[in-house]
């Protein structure tokens, strides 16, 4: 049975003291137990987030890293070995974010991936399409398109030390949600495209759904059976509520 993951990603938010407040208070839940729970903050505050939650099970993560695995003349970003350093343990790659506002294409994320892995990080893969490809009808061949970038450069074997997060664009910070039927129907889809290749490595692919994810939605989300756990954005600010989540994925 896949173990369950909740990554609470803060995205560009937090102060030195309300990075403190949040650590302690999610040290003190004691969570974890059957489910793995990351905090993924912003890279000024990884540092500080680590001496918080040292004790505890709970992970840190990284919201991206750069394309260069080791230290590099590219001023302003973060690499893998460096986020290994500092005590991470993943790292997001391709979130829709970076994708939209940045234009990370699929190359670049896919690279991105390679150098988290290379450094011993696990890379959280985020997929997913917008609101406009999705009534289009083309957003299956967008999402695949997406994981195979990734397959084409690492290989499906990858996958195994890797995370697939499905976070359809239209739902990331609007208040909706993909139903659990709509999330379970791609969920479903991502680990059949895995399996194209290797059944052993889709079987044991954990596919977390990201997308307004909250405590009064995330048990029904986490019982559906391709759907591992969750990428958590402004609720994980919240410790009572991430809390509340991360006991929802609990198997």
């Amino acid at each position: 049975m896949r173990r369950p993951l909740v990554a609470g990603n803060w995205k560009m938010n937090g102060t030195c003291s309300s990075v403190a407040a949040l650590s302690q208070q999610l040290h003190e839940m004691k969570l974890g137990g059957e489910v793995d729970v990351a905090v993924l903050p912003g890279a000024l505050h990884i540092g500080q987030a680590r001496e918080g939650l040292k004790g505890s099970s709970i992970s840190l993560g990284a919201q991206d890293c750069s394309v260069e695995p080791d230290f590099y003349a590219r001023t302003g970003e973060v690499c893998a070995a460096q986020l290994a350093d500092i005590g991470c343990v993943w790292v997001l790659v391709g979130h829709s974010e970076r994708r939209l506002m940045l234009g990370e294409g699929n190359e670049l994320v896919a690279r991105k991936f390679l150098a988290a892995q290379s450094k011993g990080l696990i890379p959280i893969l985020c997929v997913g399409e917008t609101l406009a490809q999705r009534e289009a009808g083309d957003f299956w061949s967008i999402i695949r398109g997406q994981v195979e970038a990734v397959v084409e450069l690492a290989g499906v074997p990858a996958f195994a030390g890797a995370v697939v997060a499905y976070e359809p664009v239209w739902a990331i910070g609007t208040g909706k949600t993909a139903s659990p039927d709509e999330a379970q129907a791609v969920h479903a889809a991502i680990r059949g495209w895995i399996a194209e290749r290797s059944e052993s490595v889709a079987a044991g692919l954990r596919i977390v759904y990201g997308g307004s994810v909250k405590a009064s939605n995330a048990a029904e989300l986490f019982a559906k059976p391709d759907i591992d756990g969750g990428l958590v954005g402004g609720a994980s600010l919240n410790a009572e509520e991430f809390g509340a989540i991360c006991r929802a994925a609990r198997i």
